[in-house]
């Protein structure tokens, strides 16, 4: 077993996971569907199987770098959006 490869793949499917339950939480706990769908659909990307799948089938492989970019958007939306529902920026959305 590579070493480099299982601790890509733990990263990977802690990711995913995340991922998944944020957006369960947003589709269920906060009634946001159109995001919690979006954040499901792309919690895929950072699943092992998934990248097999699409390497397997597609002949592509998502980069490491795009993950990492997708996944700093991810966090920065999270957070973004829990700083206007707590109130911090009120004159700009309102």
């Amino acid at each position: 077993m590579n070493t480099v490869a299982s601790i890509g793949d733990t990263v990977g499917w802690f990711l995913g996971v995340a991922v998944t339950m944020e957006g369960v939480l947003r589709w269920l706990g906060e009634n946001d569907l159109a995001l919690g769908v979006a954040l499901l659909m792309l919690s895929v990307i950072y699943c092992p199987p998934a990248n097999a799948f699409l390497k397997k089938r597609l002949g592509i492989s998502i980069p490491y770098f795009l993950k990492i970019i997708v996944g700093l958007l991810i966090v920065w939306l999270t957070l973004a959006e829990g700083a206007i529902v707590e109130g911090y920026y009120p004159e700009m959305f309102y």
